[in-house]
């Protein structure tokens, strides 16, 4: 570690570096022995960049005293490291100590164990008060000698009465627990109200927000009335002993925010966050760091939604303005942005997760960043499908001389794209995907007036999808489940009535019109058969009620029936006839030809034998 100059300014907040580290190494998921090994092995990093080791071997070289101009902020980084140590082994001794006395119950012998690790607890606390408190002493002289703002001063007094208030509380001596606490609460408002950035006002909150339980213990053992109202304890408490605890308390608070004044920190300020016209706090400040790049991308994509100066000023020869003409770009540069905020609404839905599963943030603020991640990704995904619509409009506008209006248009005879339709159907149902989990949210789910507009808005979505997959069906004449989409539309066109009037009547106008050009266009292609072969015969009635489902010839009925088309005969050589015999005699002048063309019957070799030989002959035979 490099030497600072003597009399430098000295960087050094603790409740910054504190909890940076217990989120880092384990504190995050009550780990407390990887907390603890990591402290050890900083201090020992600490001890050797700051030549303030004791000593090689057995042999304990005590350190000569710090002087205050050679302190640099590595001292208070060991002192720090040093409490930190301390109190984690200590909260790790009071664990094993309460699983100690859990198991003493069942078996005997354990309580005894129980009793030691308390008190190995109890001194291990002590002993990180200590380091506390000379921690404190080197940062108030470090502030009297103006090398010390007042809000690391402050912060570094908030981390030791916290320190002591525990170890009080751990004593069960509630009611001084109870003032130390109190005014660390008190110190703490003070700073989230002065802070100059949103992360330092979060940081303020979270410690705030971690010793309040501790506050409500002690009030409730103390049996004072109300004793879930902590904001009314600390505001009774803090003012009487805020003196008598912290040395020049009203001054070093006077002193609060002066650093910072007319300083620009308009990029570091996180806006509030609104749901249902209420604030939501953000009380982490890992939330605050993700929310400020979020807000960044808000900015970024509202100056890429805002029209060029120069070019909505241009005017045409014709005296129409020229600012269409630049929308498909503004469109990319608006999907480009879309992105950026949809990345930074995405890491600050990973964090959010990650801190509601460790029950260190509300569920309001989680749904609050799921919610707006949801909403951009469907403005998003709107954008997108106004850019491919976008596409259209030229040529309608030069072949039909008509402007086209806002939502799905007629279908006309131009030729169109077979993806474009497809596509627009595919943005469509990542949107129904989006409004999906939207309306599984908490916070959408308690409100009834944002459940019902979610609902109407995905009737409505489903609506325009079913109208656009009607279109896609439409060039494959396929009218039948054209039509059969316009009347699904129609059924969720009813279901969503009530919210959004305007853009459904907008809809159900374009959707009776496609509706009625699709049952036209199907007349004039086949009659309205639900077939889709041009080529197949419409059957009788007489077929429809007796063969209903066989497939007749019906090239073989016309023949028959004489409406067949004539065929030219050709000639075919007349060949000689083959004797054969007949089988039905049809004129009398054919049959006469055929006795006097047929030959003789040839007479059998042998007279004919009569009586019982003759009879039985057939059975046994003729000789």
């Amino acid at each position: 570690m490099s030497q600072a100059p003597p009399d430098a300014h000295v960087n050094f907040q603790a409740l910054l570096i504190a909890n940076e580290q217990r989120n880092a190494y384990g504190l995050r998921y009550n780990d407390y022995e990887r907390y603890r090994k990591h402290c050890a092995n900083r201090t020992h990093r600490l001890r050797s960049s700051l030549k303030m080791t004791h000593g090689k071997g057995r042999e304990f070289k005590k350190l000569p005293p710090l002087k205050l101009e050679t302190i640099q902020d590595g001292h208070l980084q060991l002192l720090l490291f040093e409490a930190e140590r301390a109190w984690v082994y200590s909260q790790e001794l009071s664990q094993s100590s309460l699983q100690a006395a859990t198991t003493s119950k069942a078996s005997a012998g354990q309580d005894g164990k129980s009793t030691s690790l308390r008190r190995h607890a109890t001194s291990r606390m002590r002993r990180a008060v200590n380091w506390s408190t000379q921690l404190l002493s080197h940062c108030q002289s470090l502030y009297a000698s103006s090398r010390l703002s007042a809000e690391d001063l402050t912060q570094a007094t908030i981390y030791t009465l916290v320190l002591n208030g525990r170890f009080l509380r751990h004593r069960y001596e509630f009611e001084d627990a109870l003032i130390q606490l109190s005014v660390a609460r008190h110190l703490l408002d003070e700073l989230a109200a002065k802070a100059a950035t949103s992360r330092e006002q979060a940081l303020a909150i979270a410690f705030a927000d971690e010793i309040s339980p501790e506050i409500r213990h002690c009030a409730h053992e103390m049996r004072r009335e109300k004793a879930y109202d902590v904001d009314a304890i600390v505001s009774d408490i803090a003012p009487k002993h805020r003196n008598e605890i912290v040395e020049g308390c009203d001054a070093l608070l006077g002193n609060l925010g002066k650093r910072n004044e007319g300083a620009a920190q308009d990029r570091k300020n996180l806006n509030t966050l609104m749901w249902e016209d209420e604030p939501v706090p953000v009380r982490n400040p890992e939330l605050v760091d993700v929310l400020l790049k979020v807000q960044e991308a808000e900015r970024r994509l509202k100056e890429a939604d805002r029209p060029e100066g120069k070019q909505a000023d241009q005017v045409q020869e014709g005296g129409r303005k020229k600012g269409r003409l630049g929308k498909g770009t503004r469109s990319k540069r608006g999907v480009a942005a879309y992105d950026a905020i949809l990345l930074a609404l995405s890491d600050a839905e990973d964090v959010a997760r990650r801190l509601v599963e460790v029950h260190k943030l509300s569920g309001a603020t989680a749904g609050n960043v799921v919610a707006g991640l949801l909403s951009r990704r469907i403005q998003r995904d709107l954008l997108l499908i106004s850019t491919l619509l976008h596409q259209l409009q030229p040529t309608q506008h030069v072949k039909v001389g008509q402007q086209s209006t806002a939502g799905p248009s007629k279908p006309r005879k131009e030729q169109v794209d077979a993806r474009l339709f497809p596509a627009v159907v595919k943005l469509l149902d990542t949107i129904i995907q989006s409004l999906n989990q939207m309306r599984t949210l908490t916070i959408v789910d308690e409100s009834p007036d944002l459940a019902s507009a979610v609902e109407a808005r995905l009737s409505f979505t489903k609506a325009r999808r079913c109208c656009y997959l009607a279109r896609s069906y439409a060039p494959l004449k396929q009218y039948a489940e054209a039509l059969t989409l316009t009347q699904h539309a129609s059924i969720h066109l009813r279901e969503s009535r009530s919210v959004l009037i305007a853009d459904l009547d907008q809809l159900e106008e374009n959707i009776g019109s496609e509706s009625l050009e699709f049952k036209k266009a199907w007349f004039t292609y086949n009659g309205g058969s639900v077939s889709s072969d041009g080529k197949s015969y419409k059957k009788p009635l007489f077929f429809d009620i007796a063969l209903n489902y066989v497939q007749l010839d019906m090239d073989r009925l016309h023949e028959r029936a004489g409406k067949a088309p004539a065929v030219p005969q050709t000639a075919v050589p007349i060949q000689a006839p083959v004797p054969q015999l007949p089988q039905e005699k049809k004129t009398s002048s054919r049959a006469k030809v055929e006795e006097i063309e047929r030959a003789a019957t040839p007479e059998p070799s042998a007279p004919a034998r009569g009586g019982l030989g003759g009879l039985l002959g057939g059975w046994w035979g003729r000789k």
